[in-house]
Order: C-alpha cells, then sequence, then structure tokens
C-alpha cells in the first residue's frame, strides 16, 4: 500500500528498525567539496520511510568557513533551526513587499523560517565551521534552490525574461547561467 506516494507499511509487519536511522548526524560532514561551503544530511520519508505520514523531517547543515546555505524555500514545510556550533547570519523575505527578518545566531539559539518563505543561512566565521539541525514540519518537505531555479532551469529560463526581470544585461544572464547549478537537495 502507499500514502503520500510512498511506501506504508502493514502495522502488524512493524519492527523497531522501521522507526530508527543510524544518521550518524553527531559527526560533522565534508563542506570542502562544495562551492557555496555547506553540506545538508537529510533524514527525510525518501532515505527514512519509517516517516511517512509523520509530518516531520530533520537536516544537519554543515558550514565551513564563510559557508552559505543558499536562499530557497520549503514548499511543504516551517523549518525550525538550532545552532549546534558557531554563529550564522540568517534570515527569510516575506511575501510582498518582500521584507527581510534577519538575525545573527550563535550556539544554542533557535530561529524559525515560516513555510515557503524564501531563507538564507551563512557562517560568519572565517576559519571555524558551523553546523545546526533543522526540523522541518513535513515528512518531504521539498525545496528549491532561488539561484538553482533561476539560472540553472533545464532548458533554461529565456534571458529575455531574466534580463528584464533582473534589470542587467544579457551578458551577464548568459554568464550566469553558464554557471555549474549543482544540486543542493534538501
Amino acid at each position: 500500500m502507499r500514502v503520500n506516494g510512498f511506501a506504508c507499511k502493514d502495522p502488524m509487519a512493524a519492527t523497531p528498525e522501521d522507526f530508527f536511522n543510524a544518521a550518524m548526524l553527531d559527526q560533522p560532514r565534508d563542506t570542502k567539496a562544495s562551492k557555496v561551503r555547506s553540506n545538508v544530511t537529510n533524514i527525510n520519508v525518501i532515505n527514512f520511510p519509517g516517516l511517512n505520514t509523520l509530518g516531520i523531517s530533520l537536516a544537519r547543515i554543515d558550514y565551513g568557513p564563510l559557508g552559505v546555505n543558499t536562499p530557497h524555500i520549503h514548499p511543504r514545510a516551517t523549518e525550525l533551526l538550532t545552532v549546534l556550533e558557531g554563529t550564522l547570519y540568517l534570515g527569510f523575505v516575506t511575501s510582498n513587499p518582500n521584507r527581510l527578518f534577519s538575525k545573527i545566531v550563535k550556539k544554542g539559539d533557535v530561529f524559525v523560517f515560516p513555510k515557503a518563505m524564501i531563507h538564507f543561512q551563512m557562517n560568519l566565521a572565517h576559519d571555524k565551521p558551523a553546523a545546526a539541525l533543522s526540523s522541518l514540519s513535513s515528512q518531504n518537505p521539498g525545496v528549491i534552490s532561488i539561484a538553482n531555479a533561476v539560472f540553472g532551469s533545464k532548458p533554461p529560463i529565456s534571458d529575455d525574461v531574466l534580463a528584464t526581470a533582473f534589470q542587467v544585461e544579457k551578458d551577464l544572464i548568459h554568464w550566469l547561467q553558464s554557471q555549474f547549478w549543482g544540486n543542493t537537495d534538501y
């Protein structure tokens, strides 16, 4: 049987292992391979089927020095971020009139990003990593990275549309579209 597009196990066949994931979230992840110097480790229904229908997921975010979790949205979830280590500059932007709510947070602080609002985080340290743990209010929160979606779509969005929207020359749009827009799945 499938619920929410994912397999749903017969409750009589469930075992404790269905509700366990050896995610090792206490272990820092490598951020050096990322152009933005961050690494997101997701615990959601895709890699932990026991979360199906429970309306919750988790992510560990590791930030290298000056690492960024780039502007993105979760179309199906609110996010509650707890700083595990370091100091982060973070914020979200409301829908029109596009008001920025930002804060500098440190170890032990908690910040909430409302559902489907563009948000970001940045490690302010030039020489130390940072880490955070995010709880999300969906077993499958989804993610849309703003830069990846706008400049890395396949096929690309028309350069006429983007040049007009951003009020810049087409050459800049072409350059942005030529950059590697890797998957920041989360």
